[in-house]
């Protein structure tokens, strides 16, 4: 067993409590009652996000009509000005983000719009450890391009099953690929794949890139536009605490602007002309040609006071905090749980690792049960994956000690034993 970077005390977590430099965030937050590690799949509630639902809400009430064009949020710009707030957490030009659509909804129009079959380049690359949705998404553009998604999408394997090498998806990018689409995290292991590596082979081959940005995003700084990736889209509920279904975002290089999407409707349109009410589309030179159609206001508006949040913090000092508290909680899995049959399905290289701890066990499930009765909220992934994420606004150091120590209290005491190995409707 390795030597563990610092002590794994109680008294020693306390201490970096105490020098948190974002300790003061954890008030930000209204906290469960039981220690939550969920975060990488619904953050926790906000009061400036909880204010700016409200203010909203009053807008509509004070305004009604008028409130597209007047008031202190127009709704009207608010997805572009929602854009903006967020470009800095993915490195990317204000006018390259949007907040608009959902995970699923905004892939389809990406893929509606950058994959472009033609002669023999027609394939798409992805990985086997994909996010299924993404799959979905996929198989069905090359449907509608008249395609087979069994012949068109290649699934790059992986070598052990938890992680993918930035070599095999390169070797994968041949003259018949058209499109290649990633995660910047998988969702399982939390590895970070390569992004900067995989868009310059991807572009050195001729070949469009996007990458799925839904378990980094808010966790782990990119930069987009300096690496030229070609577009992203991700949620906004998991790190970025935007509430359940919040809305997601998009982002399109520059590079891009005045391509006609996909998906066209009448938010594609530039903001002057919208209301010509032409059947003429002019299309924004922006990342707001990528929506369809009116945005979902009550929606969006957590994520006001969410990404006032991060303007304040920056994504930059979340990640030094997020590194630190998941190298802490590796430790001391390492040392308290050794023997118990657990294994560290993520990569420990701090370049390689994103916001979340991933733990196999064959009695994940019913270890997972046995951690909610006991007062610790994680996150379950078929098909042996017991996922822990300390999200560094509001997760004390303290508290991925005391959830430690109940796991371990779980495994010696065999309380896991006493719960059914069948996992939830929603895991």
């Amino acid at each position: 067993m390795s030597t563990p970077s610092v002590p794994l005390t109680k008294s020693f977590a306390q201490e970096l409590d105490a020098n948190d430099p974002l300790a003061s965030y954890r008030d930000e937050f209204y906290l469960l009652p039981s220690i939550y590690l969920d975060g990488n799949s619904l953050g926790l509630m906000s009061r400036r996000a909880e204010s700016s639902l409200q203010e909203l809400i009053d807008s509509w009430k004070a305004l009604g009509i008028e409130g597209w064009t007047t008031g202190k949020h127009p709704w009207f710009f608010l997805s572009e000005k929602l854009g903006e707030m967020s470009a800095p957490l993915v490195g990317a030009d204000p006018d390259e983000v949007i907040v608009t659509g959902s995970t699923t909804l905004n892939l389809h129009q990406l893929a509606a719009t950058f994959y472009r079959p033609e002669g023999n380049k027609t394939k798409i690359i992805a990985t086997d450890l994909d996010f299924p949705t993404d799959i979905y998404a996929l198989q069905s553009q090359i449907k509608l391009k008249g395609l087979d998604p069994d012949e068109q999408l290649i699934l790059v394997a992986s070598r052990d099953g938890r992680m993918m090498e930035e070599e095999d998806i390169i070797a994968a990018m041949t003259e018949e690929v058209a499109l290649v689409v990633l995660p910047t995290v998988l969702y399982r292991s939390g590895q970070l794949l390569d992004i900067e590596r995989l868009t310059k082979a991807a572009h050195e081959r001729g070949i469009m890139i996007g990458f799925d940005g839904c378990h980094s995003v808010g966790a782990i700084p990119h930069e987009f536009s300096k690496w030229e990736v070609d577009f992203a889209y991700w949620c906004n509920y998991k790190y970025v605490n935007a509430g359940p279904g919040g809305v997601g975002s998009i982002y399109v290089n520059r590079k891009h602007f005045g391509t006609v999407p996909g998906l066209a409707g009448w938010y594609s349109s530039r903001k002057d002309k919208q209301f010509d009410m032409e059947h003429m589309l002019t299309v924004a030179e922006s990342a707001g040609a990528y929506q369809t159609g009116t945005p979902h206001i009550f929606s969006v508006a957590p994520l006001i006071g969410s990404l006032e949040m991060f303007q304040e913090v920056t994504v930059e000092k979340l990640r030094e905090k997020s590194l630190k508290i998941t190298r802490y909680m590796m430790d001391l899995i390492e040392s308290e749980l050794a023997g118990m049959g657990f294994s560290l399905a993520n990569p420990v290289e701090d370049d390689r690792r994103g916001g979340h701890v991933s733990l196999e066990h064959e009695e994940a499930v019913r270890i997972c049960r046995a951690l909610k009765e006991a007062g610790v909220i994680p996150d379950f992934r078929a098909p042996n994956i017991i996922r822990l994420a300390p999200v560094a606004f509001y997760t004390t150091y303290t508290e991925v000690w005391e959830s430690v120590q109940i796991l371990k209290t779980i495994m010696l005491e065999k309380t896991y034993e006493k719960f059914e190995n069948k996992r939830g409707v929603v895991a």
